[in-house]
């Protein structure tokens, strides 16, 4: 009989309506990313994610409740004290953020420029300025192909963007760049992340190149539910830039992708055995097996979310339910499936930044067919993790002790073991 295993799909930047505490996040009372994408798109047609039980969660225009919906449903709430990627996933994963990563809605100090200028001797750069990732290369794409200077930039998040034309910086002097930038941003100025953001192109027509971004984060401070899995042999595969999130902690293996698409198809067969394996391996001895399959889909997040977008966003979510029949057609009675987000960022509302919401919650296993209750609104991203654990048989983990696994989903997880 096959082992348990467990399959979390992260729709990066999908909230499901605001947060009681937006408006301490200079978020708005009616920010909503699924509420409003389906408002603009006229009606939502999702009709996996609809099985699920996603129209139970909340009022969604062409996505009404089914009271015949499969596992559970619910949302999330987020306790730490941010709205970007690195701090969801880590609450995911038992790690409560009490401090978020430092902003800089001006742009970086001088000294820590000057640091960057002299230490990658680059010469200098351009913008410095919190900017969109598309209108910035449209704005200064050509002044750094004359220059060479890189173009670096933040954002409503704690970021240190690097963006450079392939052709003028080449990839491993961006990611060298990147490096010492990540050595020169401790202290105070410990931002959560380094991007870099390689483009080609030509004038008035860049492109980032997806498949050759690359992050460089901070060690989680702690252990994680992750590591509490990889120590007692449950191999974990990360997709997407889950390795760059955990820094590869608590991942026995991982691949980049470069589109959702790429990301869900690798899923895929990951559920059906075809992922060679050993060539994905992060650590000594790798199991030839894995436990637990992380994927993060960002599209959503960085190609309509942060764009404003919300016709493109529609159109990812519908790649994504397609994709999620094949999914849940190949998964047995031993595999759990959970689909949530890290935070919200809707394509409707005011500036480029990710927006302070609930996140969708929905679980499933094949072994019960019947509807299932609305969980409502629990407290703590922690769930999912704590969720995976219980499923594989885990004690409850160092990584969480202060956090409890929801009755109701303990409930259904002894129901369906």
């Amino acid at each position: 009989m096959q082992d348990k295993r467990a399959i979390l799909l992260i729709i990066d930047g999908c909230g499901i309506g605001a947060a009681p505490d937006c408006a301490s996040y200079n978020d708005l009372p009616n920010c909503n990313t699924l509420g409003n994408v389906a408002i603009a798109n006229k009606g939502l047609n999702l009709p996996n994610l609809y099985k699920l039980g996603l129209g139970n969660i909340a009022n969604l225009l062409g996505m009404p409740n089914n009271p015949g919906s499969v596992g559970l449903n619910g949302k999330l709430e987020e306790m730490s004290k941010a709205k970007d990627t690195q701090t969801g996933h880590w609450e995911m994963m038992g790690l409560v953020s009490e401090v978020g990563f430092p902003l800089y809605p001006n742009g970086f100090p001088k000294d820590v420029i000057d640091k960057f200028v002299n230490q990658t001797q680059c010469h200098n750069i351009l913008v410095n300025l919190p900017y969109s990732g598309t209108k910035v290369l449209d704005d200064y794409g050509d002044e750094h192909c004359k220059t060479g200077y890189p173009i670096v930039y933040t954002s409503g998040d704690s970021v240190f963007q690097i963006a450079c034309h392939t052709d003028v910086v080449p990839i491993e002097k961006q990611y060298k760049w990147c490096e010492i930038a990540r050595s020169i941003l401790t202290g105070d100025h410990n931002v959560g992340r380094v991007i870099a953001r390689p483009f080609s192109g030509s004038s008035g027509n860049y492109k980032r190149i997806s498949a050759l971004r690359h992050d460089y984060t901070v060690l989680p401070p702690s252990k994680t539910i992750l590591d509490d899995l990889v120590s007692t042999s449950h191999g974990v595969l990360g997709v997407g830039k889950i390795e760059d999130i955990f820094c590869k902690q608590g991942l026995s293996h991982a691949i980049h992708t470069g589109s959702n698409e790429e990301g869900l198809r690798i899923t895929l067969e990951a559920i059906q055995g075809k992922l060679d394996l050993n060539k994905l391996g992060l650590i000594e001895k790798a199991s030839d097996q894995v436990g637990f399959i992380f994927t993060n889909l960002v599209d959503t997040d960085s190609l309509y979310g942060h764009r404003r977008d919300p016709f493109g966003y529609y159109k990812a979510l519908v790649e994504i339910d397609n994709y999620l029949g094949q999914i849940m057609n190949a998964m047995t009675g031993n595999d759990l499936l959970i689909i949530s987000s890290d935070h919200g960022n809707d394509p409707t509302a005011p500036g480029t930044d990710h927006t302070r919401e609930y996140v969708p919650f929905l679980l499933y296993n094949k072994n019960i067919v019947n509807g299932e209750a609305n969980l409502g609104s629990v407290r703590n991203f922690a769930q999912i993790g704590l969720s995976i654990e219980k499923w594989l048989g885990m004690n409850k983990s160092s990584a969480n002790s202060d956090v409890h696994l929801d009755q109701r989903i303990a409930d259904y997880l002894n129901k369906v073991a």
